[in-house]
């Protein structure tokens, strides 16, 4: 490669690094997505928003690119992620854990699927999923923290989801894979 080249790709480096790990880019991705008001990325899409994946086996990566290393292997399709920013075809996530990576948008789907209460998971706890929106509606099964659903709709403060074969009602601020206060139709 020559030294012009090289000074090109770092220059590039140099200047994506800044735009993407800016003070100002740390303090939007810090601040709570319920009270941000909805910003639109480059796909024209809101920014932060949730979607989930495609596959049973996607990389995330450390860096908006294929030739940036593999941070992290996801191996569940259908899992929740919430894309806090854009890049081109990729797409910065995090997780229900936290962790944050890049992943290619070609990967990723607008199917939406949820976690139940993952703040809760190894505690013992039992959450009721219910027949209608109503907290002293019916139970129609029992649901451990950390188990993921599909969601077929929220209305702001519940969500109808669907856990193998159990469809039924939570309440919306149980769940990671939908905001507080957010609409979703299926």
């Amino acid at each position: 490669m020559s030294g012009f080249a090289s000074l090109r790709l770092t220059l590039s480096a140099a200047l994506l690094g800044a735009l993407l790990y800016s003070p100002l880019a740390a303090a939007q991705s810090a601040a709570a997505p319920a009270q941000s008001p909805v910003t639109l990325g480059p796909s024209g899409l809101p920014l932060p928003r949730f979607v989930s994946l495609k596959s049973g086996r996607v990389n995330s990566r450390v860096g908006p690119g294929a030739n940036y290393s593999v941070d992290w292997m996801y191996m569940k399709a259908g899992l929740p992620m919430e894309i806090i920013q854009e890049f081109d075809t990729w797409r910065r996530v995090r997780d229900a854990d936290g962790s944050e990576g890049w992943i290619n948008q070609s990967l990723l789907s607008g199917r939406r699927t949820a976690i139940v209460a993952p703040w809760q998971r190894g505690k013992g706890a039992q959450i009721n999923l219910l027949n209608s929106p109503d907290k002293d509606a019916r139970v129609v099964a029992m649901v451990e923290p950390g188990v993921m659903g599909t969601i077929k709709s929220c209305d702001g403060q519940w969500c109808e989801m669907t856990f193998d074969g159990h469809t039924g009602w939570l309440a919306q601020s149980i769940v990671w894979g939908a905001y507080p206060g957010e609409r979703v139709k299926d």
